[in-house]
């Protein structure tokens, strides 16, 4: 028992000591064991902020190794579901805009070369990965306003998003390699209604893709109603859309004000 005990006290203070970005990072770390436990962050990303800002904060820890870490993001894209695709897709926003913040600009640089390469991964020609679309586009707005991405780079990639985006948008009925299978891997089990044998997602990883958009939307609303205290922006927003003070209103006021008043004289 005093064993697991200490096992599992090691094992959180290492996973601490992994996302502790105020640390230095280990000089002596063993590159492969680094890209291993990233790897593994890649793979269990979810919709919360919280394991993206984690994988980026540990890619950042390990800013020294940042070409290697580059490409296992790439390979990962190219390998997992499209499901973990599109939260890698959301994973590269966070770590672009922590890059910035920390001056760490090589992680931004590279990014910015391989853009095309991302998307054909999360989003492919085939119509494999119409589900994520709109992830896409989401993250290449917010990328383009935090100005990583160019404009003319948007519109051009813009041009390429339109013709795949002809499959429903629904993760259920995006047919594909949507299994941790490659692009160029076919599944031999034949399905009616569906080209080259390929089949639906199993209902796991629907059930899933559909619970991390339910957070997604959830944190998007929270953040459209998100003002700033320090400021008059939201009085000034109320008073734009309020009308002119006319007629009707002091009519309007004047039968409430009477209504008022007989219902307290019946009392």
């Amino acid at each position: 028992m005093e064993e697991d005990l200490e096992t599992k006290v090691s094992i959180e203070a290492s996973l601490e000591n992994d996302f502790d970005t105020t640390s230095e990072p280990d000089t002596m770390a063993d590159p492969f064991e680094v890209r291993m436990r990233f790897t593994s962050q890649l793979q269990h990303l979810n919709a919360s902020a919280t394991s993206s800002q984690k994988a980026a904060s540990y890619a950042l820890r390990y800013r020294e190794m940042d070409e290697d870490l580059h490409s296992c993001i790439l390979e990962q894209l190219e390998r997992n579901s499209m499901n973990t695709r599109a939260n890698i897709m959301y994973f590269i926003e966070h770590l672009c805009d922590m890059a910035q913040q920390q001056n760490h600009l090589d992680f931004v640089r590279m990014m910015q070369r391989d853009i095309l390469r991302v998307v054909d991964a999360v989003a492919p020609e085939d119509g494999s990965g119409a589900a994520n679309v709109k992830v896409v586009r989401r993250v290449l707005n917010g990328l383009q306003q935090k100005a990583i991405l160019l404009p003319e780079t948007l519109v051009e990639i813009e041009a390429c998003l339109k013709e795949r985006d002809t499959l429903p948008a629904h993760p259920a009925l995006s047919p594909g390699p949507m299994n941790g299978q490659s692009g160029n891997t076919s599944i031999t089990t034949p399905q009616s209604g569906r080209p080259n044998g390929i089949g639906r997602l199993d209902k796991r990883q629907i059930e899933q893709r559909i619970e991390e958009d339910r957070e997604r939307h959830k944190r998007l609303r929270e953040s459209i109603w998100a003002v700033n205290a320090d400021d008059d922006a939201e009085f000034d927003r109320m008073w734009d859309e309020v009308s002119e003070v006319g007629e009707d209103d002091y009519l309007a006021a004047k039968e409430e004000a009477e209504e008022r008043r007989q219902i307290l004289d019946a009392d």
